[in-house]
C-alpha cells in the first residue's frame, strides 16, 4: 500500500482559504498577484467566492497561491 502526499488544501474551505490570504496579503496585495477583477473592484468577500466558484481556473490561481503561502511559514 503505498502513501498519497498529503493535500495542503484537505478540509480548508475556500471561504477560509479567501480570508487568510486577504489577512496575508490585503485586496490590494491580493489582486497584484491574482489579476482577477472581483478583487479590484470593490471586493468583498462573498461576491469574491461567488466569482470563484463559478470559475476554476480563478479557483484554481487562488489554491494555489494559499499552498504557496503555506509552506513559506
Amino acid at each position: 500500500m503505498t502513501q498519497s502526499p498529503k493535500n495542503p488544501l484537505h478540509g480548508v474551505t475556500l471561504e477560509a482559504i479567501l480570508t487568510a490570504l486577504v489577512v496575508q496579503y490585503g485586496w490590494d496585495g491580493l489582486a497584484e498577484r491574482i489579476d482577477i477583477r472581483c478583487f479590484k473592484s470593490d471586493p468583498s468577500i462573498k461576491s469574491s467566492l461567488t466569482f470563484l466558484r463559478k470559475t476554476p481556473w480563478a479557483r484554481e490561481k487562488v489554491e494555489a497561491l494559499y499552498v504557496r503561502s503555506q509552506t513559506r511559514k
